[in-house]
């Protein structure tokens, strides 16, 4: 590993740690020539996955893409970042265990729903609205009175 401030190629560890549920290895270096501590991290690389969208047209999937609808669907909701990102982890970690190469939209957007349905009603029903194309109040009752019902 390279030194980020000169560039010398010989480093000693001096902690690493599991990090991100066990998924990565974080590790703390000390350059031998300067002395400068840095972070790195060590991560198995998985094959990109692709999602499928509604339409038929496939794009990757982006982990960002993912968290922003997420804290959009959560936006002055009493959720907090560290619950969100557990999410995300927690969707992610699903997907590529139940998928290869290529993803629903769709199943994307149940796990989604499955999560927020637990955390927050408001930004399940702000989700649902988005990811089931509610077209009029009733859709927004309908799925309101499913929530009454489970409770």
């Amino acid at each position: 590993m390279r030194c980020p401030r000169c560039g010398h190629a010989e480093d000693k560890v001096i902690d690493s740690r599991a990090a991100r549920n066990d998924a990565v290895i974080r590790r703390r270096r000390v350059c031998q020539a300067c002395g400068k501590r840095f972070t790195t991290y060590e991560e198995v690389v998985k094959p990109r996955l692709q999602v499928v969208k509604r339409d038929g047209r496939r794009e990757e999937f982006d982990r960002r893409k993912l968290a922003a609808g997420i804290m959009r669907a959560c936006e002055k909701r009493p959720v907090s970042a560290a619950a969100i990102e557990s999410m995300v982890d927690g969707i992610v970690d699903q997907l590529e265990s139940e998928f290869e190469g290529e993803i629903p939209s769709e199943r994307i957007g149940r796990a989604v729903m499955e999560r927020l349905e637990t955390t927050d009603d408001v930004a399940y029903v702000r989700f649902a609205s988005v990811y089931r194309r509610f077209q009029d109040l009733n859709q927004f009752l309908s799925a309101i009175e499913g929530l009454i019902k489970k409770q």
